[in-house]
């Protein structure tokens, strides 16, 4: 694997992600933001954040899928969700749940995860960008 993910003695240890991922691949990867649109460009869970969210990291699958690659080769996730407050972590690790288990993965949580006033499409609530590294 190209991806080895570690939280170093000195840092917090923060259950759901870590703090440092270190690439040792040579082709990279990088996935441009996806919405919650489906293959015919059709919103997915108008004002449901959690399939939103589902839908978006379905959509950062298949990109990766195109490269040759996964889940198991992305460096950082990088979610940007409209109006950000924490009590919508809840829905967020829901829609990363439902779509790791429709991918049977370990589910992999954002990296980094930005609050933004709005994006491209009124409807969308949440984007999902990805940098993978394969070998």
């Amino acid at each position: 694997m190209a991806i080895n993910l570690v939280n170093p003695s000195g840092l917090p240890k923060i259950d759901v992600y870590r703090q440092v991922s270190i690439a040792t691949g040579s082709k990279l990867v990088f996935v441009a933001g996806q919405v919650a649109w489906d293959a015919e460009g059709s919103t997915v869970g108008e004002g449901d954040l959690a399939a939103q969210v589902e839908q978006c990291y379905l959509n950062v699958g298949t990109a990766l899928a195109e490269a040759g690659g996964s889940f198991d080769d992305v460096a950082k996730l990088t979610f940007y969700v409209v109006d950000w407050t924490p009590d919508k972590m809840p829905p967020l690790l829901e829609g990363i749940s439902r779509a790791s288990a429709k991918l049977g993965i370990t589910p992999v949580p954002p990296a980094t995860l930005l609050g933004v006033a709005a994006l491209d499409v009124p409807d969308h609530l949440v984007e999902i960008e990805a940098t993978a590294v394969l070998d």
